[in-house]
């Protein structure tokens, strides 16, 4: 997988320029970061899951790439102790992607599409860009129990500088604001994928915690 995800950087970075080492330079910092050993979940499997979901729905998306730069840097910055994780990503993305010589109207997006993740609340709907990545971002929680199990055990270990009183009560205030929601889907192939199995594991969870 990691060598996978390192083609696709490199594929991706080379629309861009023609310079090949600083691309390999920008690959280890994305591996370093994402292969921290605090990270469980929000690590290279979740990048290679998310970036999957991008090609599998490429026909929908106005801009692809955005969408994928936006999926290789939204958790590049992640620490369960910081409240903006997002800005921080979001900074160095806009740095990167200078670099390489993206044009200043998809970098907008790209910083947009990452501080969205923020409260998964829609920034830009000119089209349906926002609503695709944000699906992506949540399609673990309509996943088989059993999936949705593993991944809430790597959240709690990514989160276990915090006793279990304190997590279970943040935790259980998230899972309440995502099932307040209308829709914790954004776009209509996502809700009528995964909004009722999704709710199904957040309730089931809440009650683990409770």
């Amino acid at each position: 997988m990691v060598e996978k995800l390192r083609r696709n950087w490199i594929k991706l970075g080379k629309k861009y320029t023609t310079d090949v080492k600083p691309l390999e330079s920008i690959w280890d910092e994305i591996e370093a970061n994402y292969t921290d050993k605090k990270r469980h979940y929000h690590g290279l499997s979740h990048l290679n899951y998310m970036i999957d979901l991008t090609e599998e729905n490429s026909d929908f998306l106005q801009d692809k790439d955005a969408v994928l730069f936006a999926v290789w840097f939204h958790d590049i910055v992640y620490k369960a102790t910081k409240s903006d994780n997002e800005e921080e990503s979001a900074v160095i993305a806009i740095r990167t992607l200078q670099s390489i010589g993206v044009d200043n109207e998809k970098i907008k997006k790209v910083k947009d599409l990452i501080l969205s993740t923020d409260g998964h609340k829609i920034i830009t709907d000119s089209d349906e860009d926002n609503a695709y990545f944000l699906d992506f971002d949540l399609a673990i929680l309509g996943q088989d129990w059993s999936v949705y199990e593993t991944y809430i055990q790597n959240i709690r270990k990514e989160y276990s500088i915090y006793p279990d009183l304190l997590y279970k009560l943040g935790r259980k205030k998230i899972l309440s604001h995502f099932l307040d929601r209308e829709t914790l889907y954004f776009t209509e192939k996502y809700r009528n994928l995964f909004e009722a199995k999704a709710r199904e594991n957040l309730t089931r969870e809440i009650k683990l915690l409770s």
